[in-house]
């Protein structure tokens, strides 16, 4: 069976699963050393080293030493740290939706401007916030198929369980609602038009139990809602407003993906249609309206730390 070359696919295997974003999450917060990792997550010893491994493999972290520190330590390399406004874009929908009546619970600091911000997923022509229905997608020079990986169709990649270990976490609530590899696979099917069940199965190959796991999960998060066609005797699934906010840290991890993954030849251009320019997706502070690099940023918390 034959899939689309697809950045999004091969960025969410890496940010997707439990563990590994739990250690990028805590190495954006400073952590480097692997007893520090260990004692922050209370993640056993062989997990530990195998994911830091297959970061390492990834070229997410680079094994080096600081002067005047014992032992070595994991830094993230450049292709590591530009995962942070992915970070950042799934934080931004998790401030907005997830949060209910409480306040996020980080206070990002622009160090930059020295203004408290928040998040934003912009065009990169006209600055102007990305919405869903304003973006037109085509095939970029990297368009084609490949052979569909094999893989176990049961696992799911973030543990719901996990994602808030140690801190509360907008990006944590935003990935228990992506779910899974499946799940964000599911919800890439339905921002290109694909709204019926035998066609989500037939394009992703997936079980058709697995399917309705899925779907169920996104319609009770209220990220699809279930709508008649036809005679009004089968169903289809569309967005809410909820489910196409989720498209903002898609195509910023599609962005990720194009830039890192792909020999410069990205599967996808996105033309904005209210500027009419093709763009990147760029997350911006909502007080300056410039990029935010981790090295920029500093944060409030508004919960105590467990150690």
């Amino acid at each position: 069976m034959l899939q689309r070359y697809s950045s999004v696919r091969k960025t969410i295997d890496i940010v997707l699963d439990s563990w590994n974003f739990l250690i990028l999450r805590e190495a954006f917060f400073g952590v480097r050393r692997f007893d520090k990792f260990q004692s922050r997550l209370a993640i056993p010893r062989q997990t530990l080293s195998s994911r830091l491994n297959m970061l390492v493999e990834k070229q997410i972290f680079s094994i080096g030493r600081k002067a005047g520190e014992p032992g070595h330590q994991y830094f993230l390399t450049e292709r590591g740290k530009d995962l942070f406004p992915a970070m950042l874009s799934l934080m931004e929908f998790g401030d907005t939706w997830l949060a209910g009546d409480a306040l996020p619970p980080l206070q990002l600091i622009h160090t930059k401007c020295g203004c408290e911000c928040h998040p934003t997923t912009v065009c990169s022509g006209c600055l102007a916030p990305v919405d869903a229905r304003a973006v037109a997608p085509r095939d970029g020079p990297g368009a084609g198929y490949e052979p569909a990986e094999a893989r176990a169709r049961t696992r799911r990649s973030s543990d719901p369980t996990l994602l808030q270990r140690v801190r509360p976490c907008s990006v944590a609530r935003s990935l228990a609602i992506i779910g899974d590899r499946w799940s964000f696979l599911i919800l890439r099917e339905g921002w290109t038009g694909v709204r019926r069940f035998e066609e989500m199965r037939e394009n992703l190959g997936i079980a058709p139990n697995i399917l309705t796991d899925r779907l169920n999960r996104l319609v009770e998060a209220e990220v699809f809602r279930r709508a008649p066609y036809g005679n009004g005797d089968r169903q289809e699934y569309r967005f809410t407003e909820k489910g196409l906010a989720l498209y903002k840290p898609m195509i910023v991890m599609m962005a990720w993906g194009d830039r890192w993954l792909t020999d410069g030849k990205p599967p996808m251009r996105l033309r904005h249609k209210s500027c009419g320019q093709d763009f990147i997706p760029i997350v911006v502070c909502s007080a300056c309206k410039q990029p935010i690099n981790a090295r920029d940023t500093d944060y409030v918390l508004r919960y105590d730390l467990q150690e």
